[in-house]
């Protein structure tokens, strides 16, 4: 496709467009093509979706995007206005693919699938964790959000508990799953073993350290000790009579 194949986008430069409506993606209308095209939203969000899990954030740009799709940067701007909405639209994307499980009688065990899920899905998008904080209305983040929210309210909390445990939740995946992403991205493959050496060289100066086996990939995968931290915070967050 060329440049003549699309007009210029509604309402001006997208640079007059984004200093006219600065407002989250998820809360405006994508404006009417004047002709149909080939070029929407999904096709956008999976192209970024693609470059993003290529290159990560920094390597999302306009410009690479509209390559990848085949179109002018000119053509995107009918859709998204900036690199933040491709962000908050993909950032979305990923939470669908936390599956939506029927709820059942076990409260806990729905939530942890859930949020077992959900640190999954981000792994697989090792650059979503670091997004996690921008104002999220997105469909999928909020039916998600929704079913957590469901299966705790089911076992008995409710405000501010239920607010806080909903957060919790969230703050321990999102950190999981930034720190494992992070690790497995940046870091030496014997980084962990050389930095496991510096405790067990100093006993004396880090006793409870060396005891309990820290950075010992050998004794505790990523794995089990998410599993097992989720365990702990679901186990101590009982609906208030103390049933369930």
């Amino acid at each position: 496709m060329t440049d003549t194949d699309f007009d210029q986008p509604p309402g001006g430069t997208p640079g007059e467009r984004r200093r006219a409506d600065p407002g989250s993606v998820w809360l405006r209308e994508e404006p009417a093509r004047p002709r149909p095209a080939p070029l929407s939203r999904e096709r956008i969000v999976d192209a970024a979706v693609t470059l993003l899990d290529r290159h990560g954030i920094d390597g999302l740009t306009m410009r690479r995007l509209a390559q990848l799709l085949d179109v002018t940067s000119t053509a995107l701007y009918w859709h998204v206005k900036t690199k933040e909405d491709v962000l908050d639209l993909a950032l979305d994307h990923v939470f669908g693919d936390v599956p939506l499980p029927g709820a059942t009688d076990d409260w806990r065990g729905d939530a942890r699938t859930l949020v077992r899920d959900w640190r999954a899905a981000m792994l697989r998008h090792p650059w979503a964790p670091g997004l996690i904080g921008r104002p999220m209305l997105g469909p999928n983040v909020l039916a998600r959000t929704e079913y957590l929210q469901s299966a705790l309210a089911r076992g008995g909390l409710s405000d501010p508990e239920l607010t806080v445990v909903t957060r919790t939740l969230a703050n321990y995946v999102i950190g999981a799953a930034l720190t494992e992403a992070t690790w497995h991205r940046n870091a030496d493959p014997q980084a962990r073993t050389q930095a496991r050496r510096q405790i067990t060289a100093n006993p004396a100066a880090y006793p409870t350290l060396h005891s309990s086996g820290h950075l010992d990939s050998t004794r505790w995968s990523d794995d089990d000790l998410f599993e097992r931290g989720l365990d702990l915070i679901l186990a101590s967050t009982p609906p208030p009579d103390g049933d369930g």
